[in-house]
């Protein structure tokens, strides 16, 4: 009788401790104005090709290249009664890390990058609906957000990677229009969530 008197406050202690344990996931706040060589990820805002400021690798067989990735921060704040943990997403496209060659600024080759782009943000959208469904506590919120990001970093990459695979990087035509309508339906899914 006393073991299972000690096992429920035991677990009315571990459960009251996990309910006081908030999480929140946001979006970078995005502010007006020049933001350097960085752009974050709006859904309104395409990419020109001006913001390709970075020298061309001449002995590469890209047209161009888009340099993006995904990240966070953290901010924790606890007493002995409550732990705050605030998880801050972004994603960006870094400008002078992204280049084209002349001549190849092609309408065509800009979607293929932007949709590149676009691979990148489905990515970080697949990394916050992961954060939202892990169970986070004191102990292992740190480990926790480093693994779930490594998973969608990695999926990213194995995606980025099919996508200039299958298309060659863009010049089979049909296969770049599939991915086109593949890329362009979870964009609309991720809108709509």
């Amino acid at each position: 009788m006393i073991k299972k008197a000690l096992s429920v406050i035991l677990l009315f202690i571990s459960c009251s401790a996990f309910a006081q344990f908030n999480v929140t996931i946001q979006w970078q706040p995005i502010k007006p104005g020049n933001q350097g060589d960085t752009i974050y990820y709006k859904a309104d805002q395409k990419l020109r090709w001006n913001d390709f400021m970075g020298k061309p690798d001449a002995a590469s067989f890209a047209a161009a290249i888009t340099e993006s990735g995904f990240g966070y921060s953290m901010t924790m704040n606890s007493d002995n009664i409550k732990g705050n943990l605030v998880i801050t997403v972004f994603c960006y496209f870094n400008k002078m890390r992204s280049w084209v060659k002349k001549g190849m600024n092609t309408d065509y080759a800009l979607l293929h990058e932007q949709h590149h782009y676009d691979i990148t943000y489905i990515n970080s959208c697949l990394f916050i609906q992961k954060l939202k469904e892990a169970r986070f506590d004191r102990n292992n919120f740190s480990s926790l957000v480093e693994k779930i990001h490594d998973e969608c970093f990695n999926a990213m990459t194995k995606m980025q990677d099919e996508y200039d695979g299958e298309t060659r990087n863009g010049r089979i035509s049909t296969i770049q229009a599939s991915w086109n309508k593949k890329i362009d339906q979870q964009l609309a899914a991720i809108s709509t969530n």
